[in-house]
């Protein structure tokens, strides 16, 4: 029998403990009997503070994709344009530097995705979108890397920066996978089926199937209906499109002025079909303290 056990611990605090069979997470500490155990066996190895390898990768990802269809798609080698974005200002972290940048167990956040996406074939380019300021931070991570390394300016939303980048890319890129830096836990089993079914479909994006009840309210915080859970999915990052796909939708969103929150709806305005590629639900982005915190715990969970 699973019992949980409430502390009066504040809700900012998070903790990981390195036994497999209890942790604690805002306040409450959880026992599981061994067959429902987790494992947390995802470790990193560093290098002059660069992170080699996120090991037992299996045990943190959910499988996914169409069953059977993945195995006949190819995605090249060099034929991928990572555009990472690195621009944001990240003001809910409460930082003196945007979030992307703040050190986590001694790299800077944005690096930890930079050489994940370095060391894949499939990569040849990766456009870092980033005030010209944080560039060398990227320009010192260049030495071993293997993949071309442009830059590229933000703009004032997303949708800009995205733009910025694109522009950017070499032209004979098949697939434009676009990152958000605060997403340093991405790990790269996921990235390759999620290009997978980018090439295949033309738009793909990760994604984890929706954990809370979520209900839709009206503007006096009544609530209006409770919106099926198993229809609902969490988006993440990377977003996988096809460059001539993504531009045709830049040219309908800025010919009709329309705002859009992330890559993939661009392309929805096209009413071309997007993909969810299931992924991790540790592939979390770090947006307030307690998410830098809990990014520590599970790339360093004996700590």
């Amino acid at each position: 029998m699973s019992t949980l056990q409430f502390s009066n611990s504040p809700l900012s605090s998070i903790s990981l403990s390195a036994s497999p069979s209890t942790f604690r997470l805002l306040g409450a500490t959880l026992r599981l009997p061994a067959k429902l155990r987790p494992s947390f066996a995802l470790t990193t190895v560093y290098t002059d503070k660069k992170i080699n390898s996120l090991k037992s990768q299996s045990l943190l990802r959910i499988s996914c994709s169409a069953a059977g269809s993945e195995a006949d798609v190819v995605v090249k080698e060099k034929s991928v344009s990572v555009i990472l974005l690195a621009g944001g200002k990240g003001k809910r972290m409460g930082a003196s530097m945007p979030k992307q940048y703040l050190p986590l167990l001694g790299q800077p956040i944005a690096l930890y995705s930079f050489y994940t996406f370095s060391k894949m074939p499939e990569v040849k380019e990766i456009v870092v979108v980033c005030d010209p300021s944080y560039q060398d931070v990227f320009e010192d991570a260049k030495d071993g890397i293997h993949v071309d390394v442009k830059f590229a300016l933000p703009g004032k939303e997303r949708q800009d920066s995205v733009y910025s980048g694109l522009e950017a890319i070499d032209v004979n890129s098949e697939l434009v996978c676009i990152h958000d830096s605060a997403r340093p836990l991405v790990l790269t089993s996921d990235i390759t089926m999620v290009l997978k079914d980018g090439k295949r479909i033309g738009a793909a994006v990760l994604g984890v199937p929706a954990k809370a009840t979520i209900k839709e309210a009206n503007s006096e915080s009544f609530v209006v209906k409770t919106l099926d859970r198993k229809t609902l999915w969490e988006m993440q990052t990377p977003q996988v499109i096809e460059p001539g796909l993504l531009k045709k939708g830049f040219e309908l969103v800025n010919r009709e002025g329309l705002e859009v929150t992330d890559d993939v709806s661009i392309v929805e305005h096209l009413k071309h079909p997007v993909y969810i590629t299931e992924g991790s639900y540790t592939n979390i982005k770090v947006t307030t303290p307690d998410d830098l915190l809990l990014a520590e715990r599970i790339l360093n969970p004996e700590d």
